[in-house]
């Protein structure tokens, strides 16, 4: 299968300039990424693309046994990045998707020039017996799958908002319920559960690449003590609290998103 019309590819911004990846989060797509573009595309290679099961990828790839956890949409990563052959990226994450970023960059570095981790969180559920906190108890995680495995429309009208926050712009949180919405629910059900259940803090202190950890002030699904937490996983990295609210800034703050990636793009090359 073509990778490119698989993951629906598209390459924008200066030819031969430093390249981002930039990568959605569950229930979303590349155009979530539409406010921060122009502000990268000027002076970089930008590259987007819609996981398998979101957007207009080919849904006829999707299967449960590929995509029942994190390593199927690393792999996806991976064969987008030989595939286009620009050279080591700059991999933009948000939410679930740095993660990815930090598998694939652990599995091939030579991949990759930098991460992102945008709004990260290697683990959601809290884990009181080494005092880590993901911000929701496993009790909270099973009532959220359980919400959204029985009505899945409903569950999106109801957490989109919470997800988002800033309730003064209630426009950014009817986005992303759309959003939501235009998933299929038998595959965002499974997406969920790869969401929420993965524990991927293991893994954090194998990044190798240099890595910006881009945390919000105020996340009600990534608190600022899990952005503290990758920061010390991973060695050497840097970390900026935004002044954006939420967890998707690049919605919520577009300019101040753009401008942490294209600094940090500066300083890594």
């Amino acid at each position: 299968m073509d990778v490119r019309s698989r993951n629906h590819v598209t390459v924008t911004g200066r030819s031969g300039a430093p390249v981002v990846m930039l990568a959605h989060e569950f229930g979303c797509d590349q155009n979530m990424w539409r406010l921060v573009v122009p502000a990268l595309e000027r002076d970089l290679t930008v590259v987007l693309f819609d996981h398998v099961g979101a957007g207009r990828s080919d849904l006829s790839a999707w299967s449960q046994e590929r995509y029942a956890t994190l390593d199927g949409y690393v792999d996806d990563v991976l064969e987008i990045c030989n595939e286009l052959t620009l050279g080591p990226v700059i991999f933009v994450g948000h939410s679930v998707s740095a993660m990815m970023g930090v598998l694939a960059a652990a599995r091939e570095p030579e991949a990759f020039a930098g991460l992102v981790l945008l709004a990260p969180s290697p683990c959601f559920v809290d884990d009181p017996a080494t005092g880590y906190r993901g911000g929701f108890s496993a009790a909270d995680i099973d009532e959220l799958l359980e919400s959204l495995e029985a009505n899945y429309l409903g569950w999106s009208g109801a957490m989109a908002p919470v997800i988002m926050g800033n309730p003064e712009r209630p426009e950014l949180g009817e986005e992303l319920t759309n959003s939501f919405c235009r998933t299929d629910p038998d595959i965002a059900r499974i997406f969920a559960r790869v969401t929420f259940l993965s524990d991927n803090r293991a893994d954090l202190a194998r990044v190798r690449v240099p890595t910006l950890v881009a945390q919000c002030s105020s996340d009600a699904i990534a608190p600022p003590e899990v952005g503290a937490f990758v920061h010390a996983q991973i060695p050497g990295s840097r970390m900026v609290t935004l002044n954006a609210t939420g967890h998707c800034p690049q919605l919520a703050a577009p300019q101040e998103t753009a401008a942490a990636i294209a600094t940090f793009v500066g300083t890594a090359r």
